[in-house]
This record gives structure tokens, sequence and C-alpha cells, in this order.
């Protein structure tokens, strides 16, 4: 029920049951007035979650705009120039100080940088696997990449027979065998989904968990296939843990090529011996920064909308769809706000997390942030999924505020947004406390996974439109929650 309803019944009913000697024909009058009192609100209600009359052209001037200036792609460019930007590296903090510099230059009303303790990871130079058979005593170089936390090897690398395995199901069915042994996760990311998150979810454990499974066992090592949907030989990436009160072995994927070569020679060769040698560490943490620009709200400052995405990214490539394109179509849709001369509502802040990839500590230090000051967050939009053509806007939200937004989508599909829906918004915005509306922006997934967290991800693999109707997108989503009421439930402030 709208809140004003909860509001007008009451006082209504009071009103009518006060009124007991009323005659016929007052009670009448009486049944005419709730009805007319009913519509009102219907219709009061109705506007509050309608676009403004202006957002259709809104709309149209930043699709245009977007389109046409290319300013966004131009920032990518000049950041994917810098190289990767894992937290702590020197990369980072040059990158770091670029987009500071850049929301300056842009006329931010705010600009800031918020310290944040960020771990340091080091992937060293140093990564080679070969395969060792009866048939190949000079052995079989395999591409390989360590994963993000792994530990080195020593100078000599670990040498040791391999068991391939294809589940942590079969895992624990071969316990007996795995001591001793480098184990090969051969799982291969489910092809035959169309939409490729949900392969991916599958596949991950075995990055994340699988030294710590292989461990447990009495395993020296740890490969894994890459995951990806390009059958290319480039190795992907990406963070792995490690539990305390196990040893920790050196994990690393392999490119699916070699893992196509490896699984062949284990058929082949039962007893193939893999060589592994890495030179990657972690050294202790180091001060790195989120960088915050701020547009403040003409009407309701105090109300905020977040655009934002990761600014790291791993060490290989350029990250330019992770996250690089997210932050500059985050960058970008609060900027047109000032390339056409609106001045919004509420205050939109753009936010570039740090360290979103091995730790999240961006994130944290920003939702702790948010509830010291006791800010109050409308809501929260985060880019990264990659630059690729508009889908949709997933969103946790309740199901009264999505119904209302669907009044929305006929203003969104103008930069290629066909729904609103239910589900999860992005790993750093999802962490702001006491923020009703939290949007995740999806683009079409069919290539991201050719390029996630792999030397694939260079800005040559943006296309510019792609990107631009991404910022448009999220510009016109900004614009709606900007200057619509939409029945939010604001938490009580304990400041």
């Amino acid at each position: 029920m709208n809140p004003m309803f909860t509001r007008i019944i009451p006082a209504m009913h009071a009103f009518q049951n006060s009124g007991s000697i009323l005659i016929g024909l007052q009670k009448r009058r009486w049944h005419w007035l709730w009805i007319v009192l009913l519509t009102t609100q219907l219709m009061v209600s109705a506007q509050s979650v309608s676009p403004p009359q202006s957002a259709e052209t809104v709309a149209e001037a930043f699709i245009r705009r977007a389109l046409v200036d290319r300013k966004g792609y131009s920032w990518l460019k000049e950041l994917s120039e810098i190289g990767p930007r894992l937290s702590g590296s020197e990369n980072s903090f040059r990158a770091i100080e670029w987009a500071r510099a850049r929301m300056e230059s842009l006329g931010f009303d705010r600009v800031w940088l918020q310290p944040v303790m960020v771990p340091r990871w080091e992937r060293g130079e140093r990564e080679t696997t070969i395969a060792y058979t009866g048939d190949s005593p000079g052995g079989i170089p395999l591409s390989v990449l360590a994963l993000g936390g792994s530990v080195g090897t020593p100078p000599e690398g670990v040498q040791a027979p391999v068991i391939q395995i294809n589940s942590f199901e079969e895992l624990k069915r071969r316990a007996a065998e795995v001591a001793g042994k480098i184990v090969f996760f051969n799982f291969r990311m489910d092809a035959g989904k169309v939409y490729t998150f949900a392969g991916y979810g599958e596949a991950v454990r075995y990055r994340v968990y699988g030294a710590i499974e292989a461990a447990k066992l009495g395993a020296v090592g740890m490969v894994m296939r890459s995951i990806t949907t390009r059958y290319d030989d480039v190795p992907h990436t990406g963070v792995m843990f490690y539990a305390d009160t196990i040893p920790r072995i050196p994990a690393a994927a392999l490119g699916w090529q070699s893992a196509n070569r490896l699984e062949q020679l284990l058929n082949e060769h039962p007893d193939v011996q893999l060589q592994l040698k890495l030179s990657c560490r972690t050294l202790p943490d180091t001060l790195s920064y989120n960088v915050i620009g701020e547009i403040r709200g003409h009407e309701r400052p105090d109300e905020i909308i977040v655009v934002g995405g990761h600014f790291d990214s791993w060490d290989v490539g350029h990250g330019a769809h992770d996250d690089g394109a997210g932050c500059i179509q985050a960058l970008e849709a609060a900027e047109l706000f000032l390339r056409l001369n609106i001045r919004p509502r509420r205050t939109i802040r753009c936010v570039f997390f740090i360290n979103e990839e091995n730790g999240m500590r961006g994130a944290r230090v920003y939702a702790r942030y948010v509830e010291q000051e006791g800010e109050f967050h409308y809501a929260a939009i985060e880019s990264d999924r990659g630059a690729f053509t508009p889908r949709g806007f997933s969103v946790t939200a309740d199901s009264v505020l999505i119904a209302a937004m669907q009044a929305w989508i006929p203003i969104l599909k103008k930069a290629g947004i066909e729904w609103i829906r239910q589900g999860g918004s992005g790993a750093d915005v999802s962490r702001i406390p006491n923020c009703p509306l939290k949007f995740g922006f999806v683009p079409d997934s069919q290539r991201y996974f050719d390029v996630h967290h792999s030397a694939n991800d260079v800005f040559e693999a943006v296309h510019p439109r792609e990107l631009e109707l991404g910022s448009a997108a999220m510009a016109i989503l900004t614009y709606l929650l900007s200057e619509t009421d939409l029945p939010v439930k604001r938490p009580v402030s304990t400041h």
C-alpha cells in the first residue's frame, strides 16, 4: 500500500465512525467524498513514480551527446595507457591521481580521496609449467598464469605427478590418490548456458577454493583450466583463497588449449609429471584510495545517488572491460549532467572503489564512512560486467519499488535497456548500508569471459558505441532516480 493511504484511510475511518448520526443523504455524500479522495491519491501516487515530463528529451540528449562526443571512450584510452591497476601497484597510484585530476577538471562540486589499506601481491617475472612424459624427456611447455594471491614456488620449482580431477565430488572420492601430487582441476565452463555468468558461477569455485581442497589431501600444487569462453591459449587469473590451518600450495591457471593438451597427455601417459615455477609473492599492506567526485543536488542534497565501479584490475591486459569501462561509464553518467547543464535534485556521487578484485577493502571503507556520517543513499548503480551492448538493470529492492519503476522502461529503451528486474547489484555497492535501491548495469554477456581477468582485456577490445550507450543508459537511470519520488522508506537516522 502507498504510504499516503496509510495516513488517509485511518483518518477517514475515524471521521466516519464519529458520524453515526449522519442521515442517508449525508452518507451518500460521504461515499462520494471517499471516492474522490481515493481517486486523487491514486493520481498523485502515479505521478510520483512517472518519469518527469522532460525525461524523454533529456534521455535523447544524453544518448546523442555520449555517442557523438565519445568522451568516455577517450578517457578509457587515457586510463588504459597507464596499464593494469592491481591494488597497491605503482600503476594503481598513477591511475588514482589521473582520476582525481579528471574529476576536478570536469567541474565536480567536490572531489576527494578516501584512504584505504589494501593488500599487495606481485606476480613476479617467472611463470612456467612444463609437462614431462616418457616420450618427451625435454618436456612440453604449457601456457600458465599464477592465480591472484598464490604463493610462489622454490627457485627450482615444484615437480610432481599430476592427478586430473573434474569436480570436488571426484576429489573427495579419490582422496587417497592426491598426496604428493599436483591436482589438475579440469572443470569446463558450461558453454551451453546463454547467460555466461551462470557458467562462470559454477566454475569459479575451483579457482577460489581449489588450492584449499587439494592441500587438505596432501597435494603439493594446483593448476586449473581457465574460466573462459574463448578457446585460445591465453590463461585467465583471478583471486584464490588459503585457509590458515592448511598448507599453502602454489596455484595457477592453464590456457584453454594448454589444458586440452595436458588432458590429452594424461589420457596417453597416466604417469605425466608437471613442473611448476612461480615467482609471485605477497608484501605488507599499503595505503591506497577510493576516488570520489560529487555533484550536489539543488533540492535534496542529503539524498545521494552513487554511480560507480571498481578501479583496480588484475595485472594482465589493461583492465579495460574489468573494470576500467565500468568506472568510465559511471564517470560519464555523472558528467553528462554537467555537459548538458542539468543540476540534479538529488546529489550524484561517482565512486571508484579500490581493491574489489582481491579484498573488497574499498567497499568496506566506504560503507563504514556512510554509516559513521549517517548519510542516506537513495540509490546506487554499479557497472562491473563489461562495456557491451546494454540489456537491463538488475536491482536489489522491494517489489513495490520495482513495480513502480516499470513506468521508466519506455525512456530507458532509447538506450537499449529492456528491463528492470530483481537481482544482484554489484560487489561494491551491495555493501552500502540502508540503501533501498541498488542496481547493477547488465550488458550483453556473450563476450565478457573472452577477456575477463586475462591479457585479452585491452582497450582495443572495447567498442566505442557499446561503451557510450552504457554511459547514456546509466545517466538516464540516474536522472530518473534524481528527479522522481519513489515510495522509498528512508531509515531513521541515529545521528
